[in-house]
């Protein structure tokens, strides 16, 4: 079984002692960048751990309602990929903690995948998501990410329910830095049922890699994040954090994740 153990972004994980750590998610350009910066203030100084920056695409096809809504808002407001990528590379900056890209492989590819990786990498980006990018296809992708991070940066996996248990292996002999775990079927932002079958998937996840796990899709509130204590290394919450932001305002952002940090 195969794991970077000289992963930075893993070695961040593994270095914090607090029993769960939070991941968020930012829609970059949605509802302006400006705000984005604002929201990342909220969050990190309510202290979420980890934080995704997705570059809007056209047809996000792992998002739900309302974060494919913001991806096509952001494109409508004229958003461009430069922009988001000098906002990331000023966010690494600004911030002590792991900040991680998601996006789609068509934005890879307009751009050279190799290119956008290696703009990546010194950037000090630590992982990238690519949910519609599968390990058959991603070999060059992840081989670029080790070439050009020399560690730093991750190509970072996706462990699905419906996967069986030599899929989850397949995985994770390539993981590095953490597997991203998705809750259920479906897409994010729906509501997840934290039953009996989803701690058996995730035992079936930890079985499969020695790599730090994160578990999304529908984790929105204290309750979930408890749950997932000693299951997971870090809750993603998402879609709750966008519909907090547009319902009550930036500040009700960190209000809203030093609730959930309560938990942890």
């Amino acid at each position: 079984m195969h794991a970077d153990t000289s992963s930075r972004l893993q070695q961040q994980i593994r270095a914090c002692r607090d029993p769960i750590q939070i991941m968020s998610h930012i829609v970059l350009g949605y509802p302006s960048l400006e705000e984005n910066r604002l929201v990342m203030d909220q969050m990190v100084a309510a202290g979420v751990h980890v934080i995704e920056l997705q570059i809007p695409f056209s047809e996000p096809i792992a998002d739900g309602p309302v974060i494919a809504y913001a991806n096509q808002e952001s494109l409508r407001r004229g958003f461009r990929v430069e922009e988001g990528l000098n906002f990331i590379a000023e966010s690494v900056r600004r911030y002590p903690i792991p900040i991680l890209i998601m996006t789609y492989v068509n934005i890879l590819m307009a751009r050279g995948v190799e290119s956008f990786i290696q703009q990546s990498a010194t950037m000090g980006v630590r992982g990238l998501i690519v949910p519609d990018l599968p390990l058959e296809e991603a070999g060059s992708a992840m081989e670029w990410c080790r070439l050009h991070g020399k560690g730093g940066l991750d190509w970072i996996h996706l462990f699905t329910p419906t996967s069986g248990m030599d899929r989850l292996e397949a995985l994770g002999r390539h993981a590095s830095g953490m597997v991203y775990c998705v809750a259920r079927r479906g897409v994010t932002g729906q509501r997840t049922d934290f039953d009996p079958a989803l701690m058996d998937f995730l035992n079936r996840c930890r079985a499969a890699t020695t790599v730090p796990l994160a578990l999304g899709f529908g984790v929105r509130s204290h309750t979930d994040v408890q749950q997932l204590i000693g299951k997971v290394e870090l809750a993603v919450v998402g879609t709750a954090a966008i519909e907090v932001h547009l319902s009550q305002g930036v500040e009700a952002v960190g209000r809203f994740f030093s609730g959930l940090k309560q938990a942890v």
